[in-house]
């Protein structure tokens, strides 16, 4: 079964990004190529362009400036998966070298990957096979504070509450 992540993060942050551009569909490697070019994307110290992405509901990546946020990215909408990804540039090729599921306003499950890896494929770029970093995220059911789970240890980092082994990011969502 294919799970939307709906925006779970503040009415805030998606206020403020509210008249922020969507990310740019990218179906092909020059579609990357226009969208570094135009938006001016500079390798980072190691060599590497970082971006902020989503699978779109329609199963493409989309792209933004790293700074973005994944609401902004999404246009508002659902999404497949979420995260940064960082590429190298190697003689005329592309490459994914590191790929996160860190988006804390959809707290994408590590089991998205799939739906990122059909959107690389379809490109096609080469990949590393898996998120290189995943997070883990889930909603404290006493105090609502999202966590990232660090070392297998599901206990709240605010009020030290067990946290659930199964995905409730979108349960007690937060209004501020």
């Amino acid at each position: 079964m294919t799970r939307l992540f709906e925006y779970i993060g503040t009415d805030n942050i998606r206020l403020s990004v509210a008249d922020c551009p969507v990310g740019v569909r990218i179906k092909s490697v020059n579609d990357l190529k226009n969208w570094i070019n135009k938006t001016m994307q500079k390798p980072d110290t190691r060599g590497l362009i970082a971006a902020t992405f989503v699978v779109d509901s329609e199963g493409y990546i989309r792209l933004a400036d790293r700074h973005s946020e994944h609401i902004a990215c999404a246009g508002g909408k659902s999404i497949l998966s979420a995260g940064e990804i960082f590429f190298s540039y190697n003689k005329q090729t592309f490459e994914v070298v590191e790929i996160t599921n860190q988006s804390t306003g959809y707290c994408p499950e590590a089991g998205s990957w799939s739906q990122v890896e059909k959107a690389l494929e379809q490109i096609p770029l080469p990949h590393p096979g898996n998120f290189t970093t995943e997070f883990i995220f889930r909603r404290c059911p006493v105090c609502r504070q999202l966590n990232i789970v660090k070392d297998d240890l599901f206990l709240c980092a605010v009020c030290n509450t067990g946290l659930p082994k199964i995905w409730n990011c979108d349960c007690y969502r937060t209004y501020i």
